[in-house]
């Protein structure tokens, strides 16, 4: 992780305090004098501030269920940072592994491990996210197999260059589907359905890999350690 990292899970100190104790010398890794904030240190590497050896504290992992007009960000803007619902020491320290739309609801994994939330959101792990979608437009009976392998062969979005990757549709009613994605393109559910002629008027998000949501809306809590591990 970058060194200003480590020294702020190792510390009660922030990120602009880290990178002041870094600019003035104080920090050394391996004996030597680091200055760079972006320098990458690892469990082994033996961090001092002003002699004292650092032990950054366990990585944070969290579950949490994302209302309506709150963004997946570390800073407000037009609407509040999810953050604020998460009652743990320096909250805002933590990063959204997989963001979610303002409008849309559901499951987010939010933590402080970077290598971690990779294997989320990164496109070569093609990791499944499964969405409950609510439809403006019916889907008949007639036209529901035909749909299906539409999704199940890709789409073309428009400004895209390649169809999407193969998705799972599963016809719950007229107006509503789940509709599993191992992509993590811009709007890609809306921009799905709008490839299709249908416009989507409801978003939720309810399984990431193997993790169901399970909380109520505006809850969170920590993940097992199974959970955690499942995407190692």
């Amino acid at each position: 992780m970058r060194l200003d990292k480590f020294i702020c899970k190792s510390t009660e100190l922030t990120r602009s305090e880290a990178k002041k104790l870094l600019k003035m010398g104080e920090v050394r890794v391996n004996n030597e004098v680091i200055k760079n904030p972006a320098t990458q240190v690892h469990e082994n590497n033996n961090v001092t501030v002003n002699g004292e050896s650092l032990t950054a504290r366990s990585s944070r992992y969290i579950m949490m269920h994302k209302p309506v007009d709150t963004i997946c960000s570390n800073v407000d803007e037009v609407y509040p940072s999810l953050l604020h619902y998460i009652e743990v020491d320096k909250a805002f320290d933590l990063h959204i592994a997989g963001r979610l739309d303002a409008d849309t609801t559901g499951l987010v994994l939010v933590t402080d491990d970077g290598r971690w939330s990779h294997n989320i959101i990164s496109p070569k792990k093609h990791c499944p996210k499964v969405y409950r979608v609510d439809l403006r437009n019916v889907i008949t009976l007639e036209k529901s197999a035909e749909l299906i392998e539409r999704f199940k062969c890709g789409l073309q979005l428009q400004g895209e260059d390649q169809l999407t990757l193969p998705a799972v549709l599963e016809i719950l009613s007229e107006k509503q589907v789940l509709l599993t994605i191992t992509e993590g393109k811009y709007h890609q559910v809306k921009r799905m359905f709008a490839a299709v002629g249908n416009k989507v008027v409801g978003l939720h998000r309810q399984q990431i890999g193997d993790i169901n949501l399970d909380v109520g809306l505006g809850e969170w809590r920590y993940l097992s350690d199974g959970e955690v591990s499942s995407f190692l």
